[in-house]
């Protein structure tokens, strides 16, 4: 596993745009995906994530024509997720131009996705997406867009994910998510400490400190980052040159 850390933009697209919310609700229209993308890969993005958030609510597949209209404008890895319920859908995204695919809602249901996923097309395109709420027992998995809770426990999910074959865990804290408050620390931590793959900590960030934060404070591979870089606060450039400037290694 590399040591040098990543710093994602992320798309949260909803009708054919990109949107942005708090903790899942309240969304607001930021951009056209496949623009936003570009301006991020050219800024120096290490990854682009794009994830279409109504898909699994709306009981459908993943807007492929708006991926591949992306994926022809990026020169960085993207991982594509909402809406993939089969291998076949990943096998469709991946031939949309995803380099990776995140299932969120499919691999609780159906666990067996994600083995037969790793198994087609490697680990290393799956990523399992766990939305995580507090609760008073530690953090519950939730789905369907963070609306439906499922009883399971967010660490064991997550050390059984990797075990079934999930190459990356996209962690993202449904209680921080666009408060802009920081990432969830613990919540990050303990995932970490659970599993032996890549975590991408997302939910919270604000500022270039909150991502300096959850690097120092946890051992996370990537961060995801959605408002500072829609509301122009900060590009990616400038994140990288500030973890360098700190000591982090970056891409």
């Amino acid at each position: 596993m590399s040591l040098a850390k990543r710093v994602i933009p992320c798309l949260d697209v909803k009708d054919g745009k990109v949107v942005k919310g708090t903790e899942f609700v309240n969304l607001r229209d930021v951009g056209y995906p496949p623009a936003l993308a570009e301006k991020y890969s050219l800024e120096g993005a290490d990854e682009i994530t794009f994830l279409d958030i109504a898909a699994s609510q709306e009981s459908r597949g993943t807007t492929l024509d708006l991926v591949k209209e992306t994926a022809k404008r990026v020169f960085v890895p993207l991982t594509v997720g909402g809406g993939i319920r089969t291998a076949d859908d990943v096998h469709a995204a991946l031939m949309a131009g995803a380099d990776k695919v995140s299932m969120n809602s499919a691999a609780v249901y159906h666990p067996e996705l994600i083995t037969e996923s790793a198994r087609r097309y490697g680990r290393q395109c799956v990523v399992v997406a766990i939305d995580a709420k507090r609760t008073d027992r530690g953090w519950e998995v939730f789905v369907k867009g963070g609306k439906e809770p499922t009883g399971i426990d967010a660490l064991e999910w997550a050390g059984k994910a990797e075990d079934l074959g999930a190459g990356e865990i996209l962690l993202t804290s449904i209680d921080a998510d666009g408060t802009k408050n920081g990432y969830d620390i613990e919540l990050t931590k303990a995932v970490v400490d659970e599993t032996n793959i890549p975590v991408v900590a997302s939910g919270g960030c604000g500022n270039m400190e909150d991502i300096y934060e959850v690097f120092v404070k946890t051992d996370c591979s990537a961060t995801l980052a959605a408002s500072i870089f829609h509301y122009n606060e900060c590009t990616v450039k400038q994140v990288h040159d500030f973890l360098r400037e700190r000591g982090i290694e970056v891409r």
